[in-house]
């Protein structure tokens, strides 16, 4: 198994056998106009804008790729989560290299007050195991996340290519 294979099934984790088919994600991100560089807030939640903004993203994405962040958590740290409680459920119990899974946001482009393209490594026990990884974040509930096409492009990844058998949270 090659090693990009090997790091998107630890994070996958037998995901694609607990849901339906669906499309992946691909590594296309989708855009939105872009904003101006000044800091802003939403009214209750992390900022929209600025530094305070991508630190927020590189956080959360760092949160949720950590292998031993309770499935509880991870829930609320990705886009509509409420769909993946069950595929983010079986990661944490299906398959031992999740506990060593761990993921670095090595660039943040905000392109919007809700959305931001991100490049983002995998780590296997503190080591890059998929390097460079095109992904989206998005803000949602006053919270930035890992954008459901980011997740289910490695959910694709680790099922060879293939976006059958993926969870239905994963359909265009």
């Amino acid at each position: 198994m090659s090693a990009s294979l090997l790091v998107a099934a630890a994070l996958a984790l037998g995901a694609c056998s607990s849901g339906g088919g669906g499309a992946g994600g691909g590594s296309t991100t989708p855009t939105a106009p872009a904003t101006s560089p000044a800091t802003s807030t939403a009214a209750s939640g992390e900022p929209t804008s600025g530094p305070g903004a991508v630190a927020a993203i590189k956080k959360n994405w760092a949160t949720f790729f950590n292998g031993k962040t309770p499935t509880s958590q991870r829930v609320q740290l990705i886009q509509s989560g409420d769909k993946l409680a069950k595929v983010l459920k079986a990661q944490q119990t299906g398959n031992p290299l999740a506990s060593s899974a761990t993921a670095k946001v090595t660039h943040v482009t905000l392109t919007g007050t809700n959305q931001a393209s991100v490049t983002y490594s995998i780590l296997l026990g503190g080591q890059a195991a998929l390097s460079g990884q095109p992904g989206v974040a998005v803000y949602e509930d006053g919270v930035w996340k890992v954008g459901l096409a980011s997740f289910c492009a490695l959910l694709k990844l680790e099922n060879s290519g293939n976006s059958s058998g993926l969870p239905s949270a994963c359909k265009g």
